[in-house]
């Protein structure tokens, strides 16, 4: 049987990700809201949803389909908004009498999962998250692979992410550390997650520089010592990327081999639907430990070069 969904943020960068993957389950989008009303992509999706820029009429249309519409009682709500309203959206989902799948950084601070925990028993409704790396293919088979060896000497690994946006970044939401949570909560949260899913628990966290548009630090994890580089700069970019004219680059080499994984990206959200229906979803508390990772590495105080740093800094 179908499921009706709502989406709030259907104007942004991810929001088609999630309604192709809604279309894809073979679900209905009944409900849209986002301020801005550059929200032609619905058209492509779901001609006929109801769409809404001022929350209170998208509420008071979701509590109406819950009280008098039962064909169409919102099963679903995803969350696209940017990253510190998902903790207040997730929240209306649940009391609204919905399941919540909200986006990556699922919220800014490790304690409010603790406070979405509470309101998931009140309402006997729960929280789903798009970790898409952990329903990649490639990933799964290195975690794999990683479980299987269990080597005594932990692998030495240099992860690299540069994704070059311009001068709009730091205009918008994201490059106020208030609303993103900061480069390393933007665009690297779901990279230390992976981490954690291969690796296994995080035992330390040094950050040697942090900035509007670059972070580096090193993570160790139970079976793994990690270097890591972000940026949104497009002169941190290597000289064969730009040559080549891209903007942006993505490594990760794990004991002097690279590991590749580029590709397979396409469906990694209507996986992650398919995942959650099935009710095999990651929850809350898969998570907490990016969450504490990205937060520790907002409020830390960089070091500089010492230390065991990414080889990109030294440029």
């Amino acid at each position: 049987m179908s499921k009706n969904f709502a989406l709030i943020g259907v104007a942004g960068y991810i929001a088609p990700r999630h309604m192709k993957a809604i279309k894809e389950t073979g679900n209905d989008l009944v409900a849209a809201l986002d301020k801005s009303d550059s929200a032609g992509i619905i058209d492509s999706f779901f001609p006929d949803a109801h769409f809404f820029t001022e929350f209170e009429r998208f509420d008071r249309h979701i509590d109406k389909l819950r009280r008098f519409t039962e064909s169409q009682e919102v099963d679903f709500i995803s969350i696209c908004s940017p990253n510190y309203l998902h903790d207040s959206h997730m929240r209306f989902a649940l009391r609204s009498g919905a399941g919540a799948i909200c986006e990556k950084p699922l919220v800014l601070n490790p304690w409010n999962i603790d406070g979405l925990k509470d309101i998931e028993r009140d309402t006997g409704q729960r929280v789903s998250t798009i970790l898409q790396l952990r329903v990649h293919p490639s990933i799964i088979e290195l975690q794999e692979r990683v479980e299987r060896e269990q080597a005594g000497a932990k692998y030495e690994v240099d992860l690299t992410y540069i994704t070059a946006r311009g001068k709009w970044y730091l205009q918008s939401w994201k490059g106020d550390e208030k609303k993103s949570g900061g480069i390393a909560t933007n665009i690297g949260v779901h990279f230390y997650d992976m981490l954690h899913f291969i690796f296994g628990e995080l035992q330390e966290n040094v950050v040697h520089h942090s900035s509007e548009t670059m972070a580096a630090g090193y993570l160790e994890y139970e079976n793994a010592r990690v270097r890591w580089f972000l940026s949104v700069d497009y002169k941190h970019l290597p000289e064969l990327a730009k040559a080549q004219g891209q903007r942006t680059y993505r490594s990760i080499t794990m004991d002097g081999e690279e590991f590749e994984f580029s590709g397979g990206f396409a469906d990694l959200h209507t996986r992650s639907y398919e995942e959650i229906l099935a009710g095999r979803g990651f929850g809350l508390e898969e998570n907490r430990v990016a969450i504490e990772t990205v937060a520790n590495i907002r409020n830390a105080r960089p070091v500089g070069l010492k230390g065991n740093y990414h080889p990109f800094l030294k440029e």
